[in-house]
């Protein structure tokens, strides 16, 4: 005879819960299935409350492991985001349980920001490898996720800097909303790059280093603007300059983040009527200078550590055809 679940409770949205003490305790296996069953029992005897094979436990472990330290900052970065959230929302959880569906309601709860969204199963699959070396389950409910697709109106590109645009800031704009400017096209780098430089980077002429996304190192000749704007600035700490201290620092000299960064250079883009120009435009724009003056494709990826070419002709490309359509019309008006 098959005992009857008498501390078994529904919620109108359909979940299933077992009344113990007074307090609800979620049940996340299907209805019906013998894994339901299965944490109907556990939680009755309290073996819920000490699980061992839980996403937290597996989540520090991978942060342990030598894969971890191997992959490159940017990576560790991204997948520490969603390892946070996992910790939060199912930490406490046996890894048996979790579903192909729930993985599909967290992208979906997240679909606002579809990267995030989409790394979800990518860091869930990571965990589950580790998961099956140490036995703890055997299908991983990550696997063949169809990701979120980027609606049409967020995908717009990148709109390169005008000359009038970066006239009007280089007369107008404050002081660390112009640093910030002048890091992002004078070393041509991603925003995301930015807060890494130290003063230990510069050497009055260069800044050096190494990129979060590719681990590519790189020497980085100051454009005469950016070097006026880093002098001012080290000028500006006196016995606050210290090497290892953030070029772009908060008051209590840790780093700026990438959102504190884009939120100071959003309020003066709207302030001088700049918002069309985004901050990942900067490194659009870095590259088109270096266009504008001559630089070849090999001598443009020195500087921006472009992985790709395609992504070099892509920017430099618009430079180079407006550089070639004006000496064109001036050999037509020789005529």
């Amino acid at each position: 005879m098959v005992a009857q679940k008498k501390y078994l409770w529904q919620h109108t949205s359909g979940r299933w819960y077992v009344r113990k003490g007074g307090r609800y305790y979620r049940i996340h296996a299907e209805d019906g299935t013998p894994e339901f069953d299965e944490e109907y029992w556990e939680i009755l005897r309290g073996k819920r409350h000490e699980v061992r094979r839980s996403w937290s436990v597996l989540i520090a472990e991978f942060r342990q492991s030598e894969k971890w330290a191997g992959y490159k900052p940017r990576y560790r970065e991204d997948l520490e985001k969603i390892f946070l959230y996992l910790d939060e929302k199912i930490g406490k959880r046996d890894v048996k349980w979790l579903t192909t569906a729930e993985v599909y309601k967290a992208m979906e709860r997240n679909s606002h920001r579809v990267r995030f969204a989409n790394y979800i199963p990518v860091a869930l699959t990571l965990l589950v490898k580790l998961a099956r070396r140490k036995g703890w389950m055997q299908e991983n409910p990550a696997e063949n996720i169809e990701l979120l697709k980027v609606p049409e109106e967020r995908k717009k590109p990148h709109i390169p800097w005008t000359h009038a645009g970066v006239a009007k800031w280089r007369q107008e704009a404050k002081p660390l909303a112009l640093l910030i400017f002048e890091i992002g096209v004078g070393s041509v780098q991603r925003p995301g790059d930015w807060n890494g430089f130290s003063w230990g980077d510069y050497d009055g002429e260069s800044l050096k280093l190494t990129q979060n996304k590719t681990g590519t190192r790189l020497l980085l000749p100051c454009t005469p603007e950016l070097k006026e704007q880093l002098d001012l600035a080290r000028k500006e700490l006196g016995n606050a300059h210290i090497p290892d201290r953030p070029i772009l620092a908060n008051d209590d000299g840790s780093p700026m983040t990438y959102h504190k960064i884009a939120r100071v250079m959003r309020g003066e883009r709207e302030r001088l009527g700049l918002l069309e120009h985004d901050l990942h435009a900067l490194r659009y724009r870095g590259v088109k200078e270096l266009a504008y003056a001559g630089c070849n494709d090999d001598e443009i990826a020195s500087y921006s550590g472009h992985m790709s070419k395609a992504m070099i002709r892509r920017y430099a490309g618009e430079a180079r055809q407006e550089m070639n359509a004006k000496r064109a019309n001036a050999k037509r008006m020789k005529k």
